[in-house]
């Protein structure tokens, strides 16, 4: 509980931008699963360690769903980040032909 504000259950802003663009941008308080039980569930099949993530999928807008579709292009920036815990910054690379 002292490790996120807000306690077990916070409400934090997530967002997704690309080149400053906001893309995605939602709370943690609309997840589907509360994070009580997600812990709770996932710890029933494995074994949890500090520092270990569970992934809960993503906030609407992703980009395969907008119309017109957008697709992430090499050079972009993207920038994933939740209010009182981080900043997660990757800048697009183009895939080489093989």
């Amino acid at each position: 509980p002292g490790e996120l504000p807000g306690g077990v259950r916070p409400a934090l802003d997530v967002r997704l931008t690309v080149d400053g663009e906001v893309m995605q941008s939602d709370t943690t308080a609309d997840l589907l699963f509360d994070p009580v039980a997600l812990v709770e569930y996932v710890s029933t099949i494995v074994r949890l360690n500090p520092g270990d993530i569970i992934a809960t999928g993503t906030p609407g807008g992703v980009g395969h769903a907008r119309n017109p579709g957008r697709y992430l292009l090499g050079g972009e920036t993207v920038v994933a980040e939740i209010d009182g815990i981080g900043r997660l910054e990757n800048r697009v690379v183009k895939e080489r032909s093989v």
